[in-house]
């Protein structure tokens, strides 16, 4: 029994010290606890000297990062657009200011020809989506239209890449241009607009005012918009998502990460946004890519008919024509496959290849992309009597001459003018010596092409070049040499003199990249 009580009193005991044991480490796990969790508020209550309680930088929070990864991963296919459009000025008949008026013009005008009738550049920008990792590009043609010289900026890369054009497309108003790099390029993933839905978010990526790598959010608020900018083979995509100037021709993204839509336009009475944007679909943008990289210009199918779509939604004009629906024709093209077919003008139809047809859409977009000399049927309702034809489907440009565009006319974009957009003479002793360049001799720079290399690499009027790639140049037939063995993409180095504001001489080195001819 005393065995029994001396072992029950020992379990007691450890039990005892265990138990103690266990509340010392829970109080010690507590503080450490404690003292973590109210860091920042310890902080907080840390003071300065006039008595202002200190702020604390809390731990960073992450919230829904669905936006954030889509821009992540979309981010690097994004391009900034810049380019450059040459103005020719109208004539004057100016005559080269007078060195006795100090007042006129430039200084250079006194000793060169007066620049008054020379061109000017007009500099524009826009947004571009990398489509092909070969440096294949998508943006819309009014982005590119008329330019001079086309250059795309990388996210991330300091490189100005001059672009070719590869094909443009008015009626939809999208371009592709191409960029030459020494690496494969990061890729957008396209998706299918026929998807989207009304009230879907979305993503508008682009350069507006010039900022680039620039991300909104909106919804779709609408689809198949159409006579927004009179085009008819326009329908877009309406988003309340940001898109100003500078956003065209950059994507509009899903939240599944895939390119929706290409930013084409805004309703605005300001210039900026408002709340009302659009996309082309990307299926078309697809299409229309398809094409211009294939035959660099896009082929349309046609039977030859006009219409206004607003005459197809007056129910009482359809009651009238005998049409449960349909688009009425206004006007039918001689020779054209419906004019030999004996369509005319007040026909309703209704259904082309089988699919009714409610809008101009469901009428030109079946139509279009047949391939031309194949035949689609048509369903027109005349006197209130349905008739079935069948057409044969003709190059649209051939039936509407005024609509062609003319690719194979516009000039090579990527051309340069001639010796870089620099215009040199021979500087005598009696030159230098009035411009202020001591016994200098060798070519002077007596104009700079607009948007051409040579402003870009940074001459002025007035230079003297005295080397190229480290030869000296000390006359017009040394400068003919050096500059005939430049090659295309080649790293080439000026060294020039430049009258400073002081009438000091400076030495200046120039650099760039011979452009590709």
């Amino acid at each position: 029994m005393g065995i029994q009580l001396q072992e029950l009193w020992s379990w007691a005991r450890r039990r005892k010290v265990f138990a103690s044991l266990l509340v010392v480490i829970t109080l010690g796990i507590g503080v450490l606890l404690g003292t973590v969790i109210s860091r920042p508020t310890l902080a907080n209550r840390a003071q300065a000297t006039n008595g202002a309680s200190l702020l604390a930088i809390p731990d960073p929070v992450t919230l829904s990062n669905g936006f954030a990864a889509i821009s992540k991963n979309l981010a690097p296919a994004v391009v900034n657009i810049s380019t450059t459009q040459v103005i020719e000025k109208p004539k004057t008949g100016k005559t080269p200011h007078s060195f006795n008026d100090p007042f006129g013009g430039d200084y250079f005008d006194h000793f060169f020809s007066s620049p008054d009738d020379a061109p000017d550049a007009e500099r524009s920008l826009g947004s571009g989506l990398i489509v092909d990792k070969k440096g294949f590009i998508l943006t819309n043609d009014h982005v590119i239209d008329g330019a001079t010289k086309i250059q795309v900026a990388l996210d991330g890369d300091s490189t100005h890449y001059n672009a070719k054009v590869i094909g443009a497309d008015k009626d939809t108003d999208i371009a592709v241009i191409k960029i030459e790099a020494d690496h494969d390029l990061p890729v957008a993933k396209l998706g299918n607009s026929d998807g989207v839905q009304v009230g879907d978010w979305v993503l508008a990526f682009g350069s507006p005012f010039g900022l680039n790598s620039t991300v909104t959010a909106g919804i779709v608020s609408a689809k198949d918009r159409a006579n927004i900018d009179n085009k008819q083979f326009q329908r877009f995509i309406q988003t309340d998502a940001a898109i100003n100037p500078g956003n065209s021709g950059g994507p509009l993204v899903s939240m599944s990460g895939e390119v929706i839509g290409i930013s084409t336009a805004i309703y605005t009475g300001s210039r900026g946004f408002e709340g009302v944007g659009f996309a082309l679909p990307s299926n078309t943008a697809i299409s229309v890519y398809n094409q211009l990289v294939t035959n660099g210009k896009v082929t349309r199918g046609s039977i030859g008919v006009t219409f206004q779509e607003e005459n197809s939604n007056n129910p009482i004009l359809m009651k009238e024509l005998g049409a449960p629906y349909g688009i009425v024709i206004e006007a039918v093209e001689p020779g054209s496959p419906a004019d030999k077919a004996g369509l005319q003008a007040g026909d309703v139809i209704t259904n082309v290849n089988g699919q009714p047809v409610h809008t101009g859409a469901d009428l030109v977009n079946p139509i279009a992309q047949t391939p031309i000399g194949q035949s689609v049927q048509v369903r027109y309702v005349r006197n209130k009597q349905a008739k079935d034809i069948t057409l044969t489907v003709a190059d649209r440009t051939k039936i509407f001459p005024q609509s062609a565009q003319n690719t194979e006319e516009q000039p090579d974009q990527t051309e340069e003018p001639s010796q870089f957009g620099l215009h040199v003479e021979e500087l005598t002793p009696d030159l230098a010596e009035k411009l202020g360049m001591g016994k200098l001799t060798g070519p002077v720079v007596t104009e700079v092409d607009p948007a051409s290399f040579a402003e870009d690499t940074g001459f002025a009027r007035g230079d003297v070049i005295t080397e190229i790639n480290h030869v000296p140049v000390n006359s017009m037939a040394d400068y003919r040499a050096q500059m005939a063995k430049l090659k295309p993409n080649q790293d080439v180095l000026f060294k020039i003199a430049r009258r400073s504001d002081s009438d000091q001489a400076l030495t200046l080195f120039l650099a760039g990249q011979v452009p590709a001819q």
